[in-house]
């Protein structure tokens, strides 16, 4: 918490044509210190005996520490991924804003910090100026923030965690090393920050305040979690470092220190995680993702469930590529269940925002391609699980327009869905097909296409599913 000291210094005058006591009332709102007058008689009152004649002023300083945090105020977000080259080109820029006005577009995700460990404009840190981590790709952040909130966008930042092939050069100690102290490096030559190091944590915590000093209304952090590959298995984690704990417990507490830290700064706090690891311990292990545990430290999750990530057979769905909304329904209803058990005696839990698939996965065997009514689907079976919340991603930044709403249509859907949901009785929990385990029944808005919500999503009898690996192609 921010602590804010306010100093009152308490002085005796009794000066002639000293004014009258200053109204306490106002003490916990002015910022500078506040000087009353002791000993003055309120009206109708007498002077203590004894004390008219004192001519020494008595100093007496108390203190008063007032608690609190800067207003937040939250967004129901639809939005989009931008990479930093496309943000620091105007002229794209500007063809996206025009296409943003024309649909129900309100959120705009910026890499803040590239996949690459570089940040993408300049920021006023010693840390980030020491480490040299600035590859200036945004020229005029200014200017771009400026024509956000023109707009009213609300701006995300997005910062890459623990994959950075720059702290791999400037910073070594801090990554994952071999038994030899030389640098892990996945498949693609990137070296990954080792969680476990603590001086890590503060770097990218200062990369998130720097995106509040620059604008951005919310951190969203990525690649929060263990690389998968293989080559793995050969790195040392020394216990100095680990001190007894697990992947999952690290993951947490590094989310729970950010989220603590940039929720004082007023900035929203996001996390990306895996869609496998929703109800899958081997993959939550794996990754160091515990899908619920991490839904307790910051505001928004938002797990990947784009159709193509998922194999042959996940959720019973033979081809989850070729159903976009049956595949989006199945992984939002397990998250559904998942978050229910999380929530249980918990103050706090994160609103689920899900990342859509808006690109066509031509490298799989069984695909379609992806445009306007892959999209909608998408989105329709969001809100059709029971959220209002989502977030588009493609990479080349080429979104399919007309998958969306104009902002009229949007927001009449908007209150469609809400009248439709205020008509149903409040959520209520089923048993499990398969067990014992309760799982939410799923609110559907109209127009839902897809009615068999109640008992859970089918798995294939005897499969756990893909792991971690295969489902980011990564084994």
């Amino acid at each position: 918490m921010k602590r804010s000291k306010i100093l009152l210094f308490v002085c005796l005058f009794l000066l002639t044509g000293c004014g009258r006591l200053n109204d306490m009332n106002e003490i916990a709102t002015t910022p500078a210190p506040v000087v009353v007058g002791q000993g003055q008689t309120a009206p109708g009152e007498r002077p203590e005996s004894g004390r008219e004649d004192e001519t020494e002023p008595e100093l007496q300083i108390g203190e008063i520490v007032i608690d609190y945090e800067p207003e937040r105020k939250p967004v129901k977000v639809k939005g989009i991924y931008i990479s930093a080259y496309v943000a620091g080109t105007p002229s794209m820029v500007d063809t996206l804003l025009e296409e943003i006005d024309k649909t129900e577009i309100n959120t705009l995700v910026i890499d803040l910090k590239d996949d690459f460990g570089r940040v993408s404009c300049e920021v006023d840190s010693p840390l980030i100026q020491e480490l040299g981590s600035v590859r200036v790709h945004i020229q005029d952040m200014e200017g771009l923030m400026n024509k956000l909130r023109e707009r009213d966008i609300y701006a995300i930042a997005r910062i890459p965690a623990f994959r950075d092939a720059w702290l791999g050069t400037v910073r070594p100690e801090w990554c994952v090393q071999y038994a030899d102290g030389s640098v892990f490096t996945d498949k693609d030559g990137n070296s990954w920050v080792n969680p476990y190091r603590e001086e890590a944590w503060d770097y990218l915590v200062e990369i998130g305040i720097q995106a509040k000093k620059l604008g951005f209304q919310e951190v969203q952090f990525d690649y929060v979690r263990f690389c998968t590959e293989s080559s793995m298995e050969d790195v040392v984690f020394r216990e100095e470092d680990t001190r007894g704990r697990s992947r999952t417990d690290v993951i947490c507490e590094f989310m729970e220190y950010a989220y603590r830290k940039l929720r004082e700064q007023g900035l929203f706090v996001s996390a990306d995680v895996f869609g496998a690891i929703i109800n899958s311990d081997v993959n939550a292990n794996a990754v160091g993702q515990i899908y619920g545990e991490l839904a307790k430290h910051v505001d928004y999750i938002s797990p990947m469930i784009y159709p193509s990530h998922y194999g042959d057979g996940y959720y019973g769905i033979d081809y989850p590529d070729m159903h976009p909304y049956e595949t989006i329904t199945a992984a939002l209803q397990a998250s559904r269940k998942e978050i229910y058990f999380a929530r249980d005696g918990q103050e706090h839990i994160a609103i689920v925002r899900p990342w859509l698939q808006d690109f066509t996965a031509s490298w799989l065997m069984h695909y379609i391609p992806y445009g306007a009514d892959q999209v909608r689907e998408q989105i329709q079976a969001t809100y059709d699980a029971g959220y209002d919340e989502w977030l588009l991603w493609d990479a080349s930044c080429r979104y399919d327009w007309d998958g969306l709403l104009s902002p009229e249509e949007a927001k009449a859907e908007a209150d469609w869905i809400a009248q439709s949901r205020a008509a149903l009785p409040e959520s209520t929990f089923v048993a499990d097909t398969v067990g014992e385990a309760p799982t939410e029944t799923a609110q559907p808005s109209a127009g839902a296409q897809y009615t068999g919500l109640e008992a859970g999503p089918p798995v294939p009898t005897g499969s756990a599913g893909p792991t971690v690996g295969a489902y980011m192609g990564e084994d």
